[in-house]
């Protein structure tokens, strides 16, 4: 994990940091391309090329911007959808890990 993104995440409670840490493993694993990592406008960011994952922490849940969200909607209805298109997965919630990565793929590999 880069120094800027570390730094970033430790302000957030263990569990934030450990569900980040979840998230952002899975991105990593869910392609095969190299990603590069940085905070884009103090948000912790995971970069294809110019396409992006963003994963965005709060006091009790991480928001995922990611394109390809909005392509399984309905698949992630039990999951709130800010207007913007990102996710929000609270501390208690199960993530579903297969989608999660079908979702990262899409938005990092697709043209």
């Amino acid at each position: 994990m880069s120094e800027d993104i570390q730094n970033y995440i430790n302000q957030y409670s263990d569990e934030i940091q450990q569900l980040f840490i979840k998230l952002r493993d899975e991105i990593i694993n869910s392609v095969s391309c190299e990603i590069e990592e940085r905070l884009w406008a103090k948000l912790p960011s995971f970069y294809a090329g110019n396409k992006f994952v963003r994963l965005i922490p709060f006091k009790d849940h991480i928001n995922i911007e990611a394109s390809a969200l909005l392509l399984h909607k309905a698949e992630l209805d039990q999951y709130k959808m800010t207007s913007k298109g990102m996710i929000q997965i609270y501390i208690n919630q199960e993530i579903p890990i297969s989608l999660f990565q079908i979702v990262f793929q899409e938005t990092l590999m697709k043209n």
